[in-house]
């Protein structure tokens, strides 16, 4: 597999949502939580 087509991959997934209730996450580098700050803190 070419370099160029593990990228575009990337680029083409979807963004991550919370599990909670469904609102988009900005995704970090070393953050693995599948929920928003707002459902974690509940």
């Amino acid at each position: 597999m070419k370099t160029e087509s593990i990228v575009q991959f990337f680029k083409n997934l979807p963004p991550k949502q919370c599990a909670t209730c469904g609102t988009e996450i900005e995704e970090m580098h070393e953050c693995y939580s599948n929920q928003c700050e707002t459902c974690n803190n509940l």
